[in-house]
C-alpha cells in the first residue's frame, strides 16, 4: 500500500494537527460503526528468503544439499520458534504464501525462493523481527550447508489510535446515532492499513464503519461477492464531520 506515502510525499499532512478515518466493515451492520481503542490494525512487512544449496541426482541426496527440504526446515522452524520465542502477549503472524525451486522431479534443487508476509502489533516486537527471521535461517542453513538471502521490507506500520481523539470520536458518535449504534472493538485485526502512515507525522484515531446488510450474506473484505450496503454512507460522513467539529469546538 503507497497511497498513503504518496499524499505524505506531496504535503497531504502538513500543517494537519487530527486525523480521522474510516474503514468499511461487512460484520458490522450498515448504521452501526465500532470504536477501537489503541491498535486497531498491525504491522505488515514483506519477506523473501532464497534458500540455496548443490544440485545433484534424486537418487543421491548425500552427494547433493537439498534446498527443498533446507526450505521446509527454515519454515517449519519460524512456525515453531514464535511459539518459544516471541512474547505470547505480544501477537505476530508470519505466512509463506509462495514457494518456487526445482527443475525436474528426479533432481534435488539448488535452489528455493519463499515470499512471504510478516504481521505484529506491539512496536517492540515490530521492531526486532528482521533480526528475529535472519537468526532463524542462518542457522537452520548454517547446520545443513546452505547459503541464504533474506530481502525483508517494511509495509506499513501499526494502526495506533490515539487515546484523547478516540474518547472524542466515540463521543461524537453516540451524540450523533445514540449508545445502540456504538460498539467498541475488543481485539485488533492482524490485518494492515496504511493509514498508519498518517498517523507517524499526526495524532489521530479510525473507526469500522459498518456496511453490512441485515437480511442477506454479508462476503468478508476481499471477497469477489463483497458487497456494501449504502446507506452506511450517511452514518460515515456524518460521524467524520461531527467528530471533526467536535474536535474544533472542544476548547471552546
Amino acid at each position: 500500500s503507497q497511497g498513503a506515502n504518496w499524499i505524505v510525499k506531496d504535503g497531504g499532512m502538513k500543517d494537519v494537527s487530527a486525523i480521522f478515518g474510516l474503514h468499511v466493515f461487512p460484520s458490522i451492520p450498515a448504521g452501526s460503526i465500532g470504536i477501537r481503542y489503541g491498535a486497531l490494525t498491525a504491522a505488515a512487512d514483506d519477506l523473501e528468503i532464497v534458500i540455496m544449496g548443490e544440485s545433484g541426482h534424486g537418487a543421491r541426496p548425500h552427494q547433493a544439499i537439498d534446498a527443498i527440504w533446507i526450505a521446509a526446515q527454515v519454515i517449519t522452524t519460524l512456525q515453531q520458534a514464535i511459539s518459544r520465542t516471541q512474547n505470547p502477549l505480544h501477537p505476530m503472524v508470519l505466512t509463506i504464501g509462495q514457494i518456487s525451486g526445482g527443475r525436474a522431479p528426479n533432481i534435488i534443487a539448488d535452489q528455493v525462493r519463499l515470499v512471504g508476509t510478516v504481521r505484529s502489533l506491539h512496536p517492540q516486537t515490530y521492531a526486532g523481527l528482521p533480526d528475529w527471521i535472519e537468526k532463524i535461517v542462518a542457522n537452520v542453513c548454517n547446520a545443513y550447508g546452505a547459503r541464504y538471502h533474506i530481502n525483508y521490507q517494511r509495509g506499513v506500520p501499526s494502526v495506533q489510535n490515539d487515546l484523547a481523539l478516540t474518547q472524542l470520536l466515540e463521543a461524537a458518535a453516540k451524540e450523533a446515532w445514540g449508545s445502540d449504534r456504538v460498539s467498541i472493538i475488543p481485539e485488533a485485526s492482524m490485518g494492515a492499513e496504511d493509514f498508519s502512515v498518517y498517523l507517524q507525522h499526526a495524532p489521530g484515531s479510525m473507526f469500522r464503519l459498518g456496511v453490512g446488510f441485515q437480511n442477506k450474506l454479508n462476503y468478508p473484505l476481499h471477497h469477489p461477492l463483497f458487497a456494501v450496503d449504502e446507506s452506511a454512507i450517511v452514518t460515515g460522513v456524518v460521524t467524520l464531520a461531527y467528530a471533526i467539529y467536535k474536535y474544533w469546538h472542544q476548547d471552546c
